[in-house]
């Protein structure tokens, strides 16, 4: 049986979040492996893979809160919303200075409605909406609600010469939001709350809940001493059970609990990530099921142990 665990990788610009996972089915010998929040061609950072077991944990990683830096170019919109595809619109090219801009990123923080970009991989009848529009066809993308935990001005900006000889502004910005949201769809909304039109390069993920990309691994430099246990990469408290409740729970039975678990009443979330969650360990300390803690008793949700 493959081993069970999280791998953290650093996808490199150029490459699709479903190529950066071969080396794991190498690494692995498996095929059983998924990764949790897909980046753009074009961005660059970190993504938590999982393999074995794991991969049922993964709805709960891209639940999690992320922090992207992308550079902002002031002064024309591309089709894809990325700095090199094709414009469609040009507005003031250097009109924009780092005050006016700081200015109007509070609007953009909180839970907003945002639409994401033409290019992207929201379905649309049966197809991405990416496919739609590689082939022309008129269609209308649909708001969504994300939050936008902070946003930050990264540095003193900078000027970059476009193909049409004109300056146009740019700026780095940092910004921690919650999944679903599109950064070169935030970059549009900001450029146009200024007056002008924008769009963005250099996207990188920098952190997904607690894991921060500093600690992940390039594909072609992955062994199996890179693979972390679940409890490394998801913050649930963890609770030891002994083996008669433990059987209960691997029968999906809810074991009584009266003491109190540290750390368990400080889960946040919105909508339905606002479960109170555990692991439930062994005597041994060997995780084997998330569950859902309630007043009095835990309730299992994932077994993550091998059946008997």
């Amino acid at each position: 049986m493959a081993p069970s665990g999280f791998i953290l990788l650093d996808k490199a610009a150029g490459e699709t979040s479903f190529k950066a996972l071969f080396p794991l089915k190498r690494v692995f010998c498996t095929k059983r492996v998924g990764h949790a929040g897909t980046l753009d061609l074009r961005a660059s950072g970190l993504i938590i893979a999982a393999t074995g077991r794991a991969t049922r944990l993964l709805p709960y990683v891209e639940a999690k809160d992320k922090c992207y830096t992308f550079r902002l170019h002031l002064g024309y919109e591309t089709d894809t919303l990325e700095w090199d595809g094709d414009v469609v619109e040009q507005g003031p090219a250097c009109a924009v200075n780092r005050t006016a801009l700081e200015s109007v990123l509070p609007q953009f923080t909180g839970d907003i409605d945002q639409v994401p970009p033409r290019y992207c991989a929201v379905k649309i009848d049966g197809r991405r909406a990416s496919d739609w529009a590689e082939r022309g066809k008129d269609f209308e993308m649909k708001p969504r609600r994300i939050h936008i935990e902070s946003l930050k001005v990264v540095g003193e900006g900078g000027v970059t010469e476009g193909c049409s000889g004109k300056e146009f502004a740019t700026f780095d910005i940092e910004c921690v939001c919650s999944k679903g949201t599109y950064v070169r769809a935030l970059g549009r909304d900001i450029a146009r709350a200024l007056g002008t039109c924008g769009c963005v390069s250099q996207i990188r993920r920098h952190r997904i809940g607690k894991v921060s990309v500093e600690s992940a691994v390039r594909g072609e430099d992955l062994t199996r001493e890179h693979l972390k246990s679940v409890e490394q990469v998801l913050d649930f408290p963890v609770v030891k059970l002994d083996a008669d409740q433990m059987a209960v729970i691997r029968k999906g039975n809810w074991v009584p609990w009266r003491e109190a678990i540290e750390g368990v009443e400080k889960q946040q979330g919105r909508g339905d990530d606002c479960e109170r969650l555990v692991f439930a360990a062994d005597a041994n300390g060997n995780v084997l099921s998330v569950c859902r803690y309630e007043p009095g008793r835990i309730c299992p949700k994932i077994y993550l142990g091998e059946d008997e």
